[in-house]
């Protein structure tokens, strides 16, 4: 009788206690239900979008009439004609058409400044990774004469404080003018010009030609370091000690200098609220005049939503463009895709429920495309554009890249293809200039299926969190089994006495020793490439051959005599227990990434969750011999060929763009442009992804 009081009075577990109870037990239907759904979810994205709209009320795009007329067009013509015939002029040099841009810029009364840069080659350098490019650092071999000069003018606004600006960026290479820097010259200049003499301008203007002799984002973001953080650097103290500048920097303002139209120093303007990068497509479209949008910056942050949206919506009600943003062109014909897409048709009803605005097959096949194009860049957190320089100043920028039907050879054609763009940036400027504070109310984290269609942060990270839920699950699984399993025998049963408490720590010391051995794994580059004259193949050579000896060694350390306790039948199944603190570091990493990346976490979970959840030794299915087991092998071996980085590498890049010419150089040239960047790709390959697969591979040829 008191025994069942007792028991009567004993306290029930809670039910958040009792659902993770009953996860644990269930965890290989959970995790197969859990993935399953996860990578379902990822495939309905394209399904679940929906159409952008306009978060920002002031903002207000296209409720004014455009002011610019074919006044401002004949101007940008006339500076076209006389930047372009400096080509063919002979004797001329570089610095003529940069003193011409000056010249029409202070007539248009605007502040105009020369800015003097040297350039910078990203070389990877361990201490200097989480940081911007230090400006201080110039290329080795840079002379007097390996300097660029970025030309700016600024239009004060006649009805603001001076506190906030908009940035206008016309990349141009003083060395070769081309027809499509010229026009996008022509486009900023009828722009410029219009918002010269505007009453209702509140925020300052500024127009930089960027140098981009030695690149687009080298030039932009040497603007901005001295825009932003300016600094009296060693450099400067050096080259004006050892070079002779009258003739190069100080000839290029002479003339301004004496009609005192060039401001000395570096001038600056407000709080930039948004700047916007034009450039002009030296290939036509074929069929219309279309913009292709670049938004992608540093480690897949991007600008907010409104930006683009703005764009979009003055471009195709008001200037007639075809908006086009960056697709998997590969996708487009993938039979998989178009009967993946042919069975949502089928289930049309379903998908109509889930979205009333939902087309069938063909909208489905382009959204994905779309979506894989943007989950891939943004995965990449390589800048698709100059823009990519302003994101790191917390900045929203956008590259608005023009292509004309056309060839605009014809005056009539040039005439109303500037008059088309100007209107467009005038738009975006008055609809920023009504903005009192900085975008916010859109979203910041958003993928894009189309240029009017989105997937938020709210809808996309369920599919992440599907495909990493059974991690946590299967760990605590394992781990309870291990704790639980008792030896059959009175010897083994005091050994497991005295160790059962303090076994998980030798399978973390030897998961925290492979990640250690990541971190060298990650490093080895930077000593690689102090080696001269070494090509990407021999790099990549030496690089795999070191990774894969230092990992012999840490493999022959860790599992000898030495770093062992007691042996005991019991020690043949710690690859359990060595399994679940690898899915926990799995789990961790993925989570970290998903915070810093959400691209890079949610491709990482597709290639890395299945075969830390299917890990088992392959000599254990082998001596099962049951068709369930040998599946399961063979799956094992399928996901951790596939798991090898750069055996992911050349399967991506071969079913997005081809296989045709891939060779080993490409995948050290891949991660050489990830660490030039600073990208957390990069972290992720080297400290989460490679250590979690050489355990995995370590788990499935364990000596059980």
């Amino acid at each position: 009788m008191g025994a069942n009081e007792n028991n009567s009075a004993k306290p029930r577990a809670r039910p958040i206690v009792r659902l993770g109870i009953f996860l644990i037990s269930h965890s290989n239907i959970v995790s197969v239900v859990c993935f399953t759904a996860g990578v379902v979810a990822l495939l309905l994205l394209p399904i679940l979008a929906k159409n952008t709209y306009i978060s920002e009320n002031a903002l207000m795009p296209g409720s004014a009439n455009n002011m610019l007329s074919t006044h401002h067009v004949s101007d940008a013509n006339k500076f076209i004609k006389d930047l372009t015939d400096l080509e063919f002029r002979s004797g001329s040099s570089p610095i003529e058409s940069q003193k011409l841009i000056a010249h029409y810029m202070s007539a248009l009364d605007a502040e105009v400044t020369f800015h003097k840069f040297y350039p910078q080659f990203n070389h990877f350098h361990p201490l200097h990774f989480f940081t911007s490019p230090d400006s201080d650092i110039i290329s080795e071999n840079a002379t007097c004469s390996s300097f660029g000069i970025n030309t700016f003018g600024i239009i004060r606004a006649p009805r603001g404080d001076g506190k906030e600006a908009i940035v206008l960026v016309t990349p141009y290479n003083p060395n070769k003018v081309g027809l499509g820097e010229a026009l996008s010259l022509g486009i900023a200049y009828s722009v410029f010009s219009l918002l010269s003499h505007v009453t209702w301008l509140a925020k300052d203007i500024v127009w930089l030609v960027a140098d981009s002799q030695y690149g687009e984002y080298s030039a932009v973001a040497a603007w901005l370091r001295e825009y932003q953080a300016p600094a009296f650097r060693r450099v400067d103290i050096v080259n004006s000690e050892t070079c002779n500048e009258s003739s190069t920097f100080n000839e290029l303002g002479q003339d301004l200098y004496l009609d005192g139209k060039l401001y000395g120093g570096f001038r600056r303007a407000g709080t930039m609220a948004a700047a916007l990068v034009i450039k002009v497509a030296e290939q036509g479209n074929q069929y219309e005049d279309s913009l292709n949008i670049y938004a992608e910056a540093s480690n897949g942050q991007m600008p907010n939503l409104d930006l683009i949206n703005i764009v979009n919506y003055l471009a195709v009600h008001k200037q007639g463009l075809r908006i086009k943003v960056k697709k998997m062109w590969s996708l487009l014909g993938s039979k998989w895709l178009n009967t993946l897409g042919v069975i949502f048709e089928s289930l049309g009803r379903i998908a109509r429920s889930l979205n009333p605005q939902w087309n069938p097959a063909t909208e489905y096949v382009e959204g994905a495309a779309t979506l894989a194009s943007s989950l891939y860049y943004q995965g990449l957190g390589v800048p698709t554009g100059p823009h990519g320089a302003f994101r790191d100043y917390q900045v929203d920028a956008i590259t608005l890249e023009i292509s004309p039907k056309v060839s605009l050879t014809k005056m009539i054609r040039r005439n109303e293809f500037i008059l088309r763009g100007g209107r467009l940036i005038e738009g975006v400027i008055r609809s920023i200039n009504n903005l009192l504070e900085k975008f916010h109310q859109s979203f910041f984290l958003y993928l894009l299926t189309s240029p009017s269609k989105f997937v938020s942060v709210g809808v996309y990270m369920i599919s992440f969190a599907l495909l990493v839920a059974p991690l946590p699950i299967v760990a605590a699984y394992l781990h309870s089994n291990a704790s639980n399993s008792t030896p059959q025998n009175t010897s083994a049963l005091e050994v497991d006495a005295s160790h059962k408490s303090w076994k998980w720590l030798n399978s973390a010391r030897k998961v925290l020793v492979i990640h250690l051995w990541g971190v060298v794994v990650s490093l080895l580059p930077f000593f690689l490439c102090q080696v001269p004259n070494t090509t990407p193949t021999t790099n990549f050579i030496l690089w795999g051959s070191l990774s894969a000896s230092s990992l012999l060694i840490l493999y022959l350390i860790l599992g000898s005599p030495i770093f062992e306790a007691a042996v005991s039948l019991h020690e043949k199944n710690k690859w359990a227990s060595l399994k679940s603190v690898t899915i926990s570091t799995a789990f961790i990493g993925l989570s970290l990434m998903s915070v810093i990346n959400f691209a890079t976490a949610e491709i990482g979970a597709l290639l890395i969750v299945p075969i830390c959840l299917l890990a088992r030794p392959l000599k254990l299915d082998t001596q099962a011999r049951s068709w369930r087991t040998l599946l399961r092998a063979s799956c094992n071996l399928a996901l951790g060929f596939i798991g090898f980085p750069p055996v992911a590498f050349v399967l991506l890049k071969g079913a997005f763009e081809d296989f045709y010419g891939i060779n080993v150089s490409d995948y050290w040239n891949w991660l050489e442009s990830l660490w030039a960047w600073n990208s957390a790709t990069y972290l992720y390959i080297g400290v989460v992804h490679l250590p979690c697969w050489a355990l995995c591979i370590n788990i499935l040829f364990h000596p059980c």
